[in-house]
């Protein structure tokens, strides 16, 4: 359970930073967040939004830790999607993304599969 909380309170973290700057500072948060790889446009508003929300449910996930896995579950698939489909294909075709969000990425989905409580989410 103590590894839940760890992933929660990460979550809070970088989804409270990626959120805040990609609602409240779009421009900013292209270069910073997405490492100047993306051209501008109102979609980042649309990831801040996406990310307050995984932010918002990590905070509650303090409190009800497996009720929310299914949050972490959605996670895992769509950062390993987006590793598959946008990384490694920028990657290959040397073409720029983030690659600090890759890593991290990287990371989230090579350590969380670990930690997850599976009998909780398929039992």
């Amino acid at each position: 359970m103590n590894g839940l909380y760890f992933i929660y309170i990460t979550n809070i973290l970088l989804a409270g930073w990626i959120s805040i700057s990609c609602l409240a500072t779009p421009k900013r948060a292209a270069i910073s967040v997405f490492s100047n790889s993306l051209v501008r446009t109102e979609a980042i508003k649309t990831v801040g939004g996406i990310w307050f929300a995984v932010l918002s449910l990590s905070a509650l996930g303090l409190f009800f830790p497996t009720q929310l896995i299914v949050l972490l579950a959605f996670q895992l698939l769509y950062k390993g999607s987006w590793l598959f489909a946008v990384a490694l294909p920028a990657l290959r075709e040397k073409k720029p993304f983030p690659k600090a969000m890759a890593v991290s990425f990287l990371f989230w989905i090579a350590s969380l599969p670990f930690i997850f409580p599976w009998q909780n989410l398929l039992g």
